[in-house]
């Protein structure tokens, strides 16, 4: 443990060390500041893609869930059990599809509104 302690306190204490990126402004960092940035070329189409797509995917989330729920009626007034089980899970997989779809294109956008 001591040698690697005594490594770290040379490292440390070499005056030839370099950092990747500088904290002090008068330092030159050897990396330099780049600011990523999306082209307007491309931010918008993708930005209409990814609206579209996430609003079909919630419509047809929220169809799902309808659909789910007939089948629970359905089920529960022909006293068909495996019809109203297979409704009730359909609304779960509905649910879990929609929140799934907001934040997926949540995170997206956010990601390409970070890069501005």
């Amino acid at each position: 443990m001591s040698q690697f302690l005594q490594s770290l306190h040379a490292i440390a204490n070499d005056p030839h060390l370099q950092f990747l990126a500088a904290d002090d402004p008068t330092d030159k960092p050897i990396v330099p500041d780049y600011k990523p940035k999306l082209p307007g070329e491309i931010r918008t189409p993708t930005s209409t893609i990814l609206a579209w797509t996430a609003g079909g995917g919630l419509s047809l989330a929220v169809l799902g869930g309808l659909v789910g729920w007939g089948l629970v009626a359905i089920g529960h007034n022909t006293e068909r059990a495996s019809l109203a089980a297979r409704g009730k899970s359909s609304i779960l997989w509905s649910l879990i599809s929609g929140v799934g779809i907001g934040v997926t294109s949540g995170l997206v956008m956010g990601f390409y509104n970070m890069s501005n």
